[in-house]
């Protein structure tokens, strides 16, 4: 791989560097440290397209100085109630009235932005440039890595991300979940009681309405950060979706369970059962060639048990959050916590 950091660039690109770094030390408005971190963004395209490592890295590097020049002045106009450009003022006849505070969209700058602005600007100035460097660094072997390389290091980013989230969780004194998998006894209704009920779920467990499964306290048993993994069978994925909403998850996709044997169905004779997957929070998703299939064949056990291989497949997914099972028929799974009508064991570990 060529090290382009060893390169020089155009000496039009210094001089740009230079003028831009003399520029956002003069700069005493927002809106002009603004302009700054905007040429610098477009100074990134450039190098990107030129493949200049080195101008890249600058660029990178004027970028993050003017968001953190510009987090200061909407830090301290916010603490000192002053306005954005002081020298603008509105006439009225002969008389000069001071203009009311410019708002964000005024001066260009989102709410987004001006979050994320004014948190580096609270960083000391150790941990600012350490982060800066490695922003450079990382925006300059982003250029020269190879697809591998980076999906590579997307894999440890995102490793890194669910092991530091299982710790953090764990420690929790309530003990709440990063990960939690729930199969509901959903009652559905037959077309007829009288004739219908000898295949209803009815018979082999107590079953739940739906208002009754949306009122479980899930949420206070979920971490900030947290993934659901939500039984339901092919009539019940309104009912399944309305419950994920209700717990406070936002639901991003679905793996199929393929069945050894054909079941019952108005439509069609079921053979599979879906498990749906949603979100709260910030979630890694699986780094990239980690993901199972969206369909896996497994045998069917007892009446609605589920097989161990989509438990398997979570912890493949998330070794290190802590996770529980709602709903668990039988003995608990190692490392899991668990809970339900039918859980062989003590209580949910709190």
């Amino acid at each position: 791989m060529t090290d382009r950091s060893l390169e020089t660039p155009p000496r039009h690109a210094l001089s740009r560097y230079d003028e831009a770094c003399r520029s956002l030390e003069a700069a005493v408005r927002v809106d002009e440290v603004k302009e700054i971190h905007d040429q610098a963004v477009a100074m990134q395209e450039y190098a990107r397209q030129a493949k200049d490592g080195k101008l890249l890295g600058w660029a990178t590097e004027i970028k993050l100085r003017a968001e953190r020049r510009a987090g200061e002045m909407l830090a301290a106009m916010h603490a000192k109630g002053e306005r954005a450009t002081p020298a603008h003022t509105l006439s009225r006849g002969d008389s000069l009235l001071p203009r009311e505070k410019q708002t964000l969209d005024e001066l260009g700058v989102t709410k987004t932005q001006s979050s994320r602005w004014q948190k580096l600007a609270a960083l000391d100035e150790d941990e600012f440039e350490a982060r800066a460097a490695a922003a450079t660094q990382q925006a300059m072997w982003t250029l020269d890595a190879t697809r591998e390389e980076r999906q590579a290091a997307k894999k440890a980013h995102r490793e890194a991300r669910e092991a530091e989230l299982g710790a953090r969780q764990t420690a929790l004194p309530d003990r709440r979940y990063g990960v939690i998998v729930a199969d509901p006894p959903w009652r559905f209704e037959v077309y007829s009681r009288e004739s219908g009920m000898d295949r209803a779920a009815d018979n082999h467990y107590p079953t739940t309405s739906l208002e009754e499964v949306e009122a479980l306290d899930v949420p206070s048993i979920a971490a900030d950060d947290c993934v659901l993994f939500l039984w339901a069978t092919a009539p019940m994925i309104e009912h399944a979706l309305a419950v994920m909403r209700a717990w406070g998850f936002s639901y991003k996709s679905q793996v199929v369970w393929i069945k050894d044997r054909v079941g019952h169905g108005y439509w069609f004779r079921n053979k599979h059962e879906l498990l749906l997957v949603g979100t709260r929070g910030h979630v890694p998703a699986p780094a990239m060639g980690e993901q199972f299939n969206s369909a896996i064949e497994a045998m069917v056990g007892e009446h609605s048990a589920k097989p161990e291989v989509f438990l398997e497949l979570v912890e493949a997914y998330f070794p290190s959050l802590p996770r529980i099972e709602l709903n668990r028929r039988g003995a608990a799974r190692p490392g899991w916590a668990a809970w339900g009508n039918e859980f062989e064991g003590a209580e949910a570990a709190q």
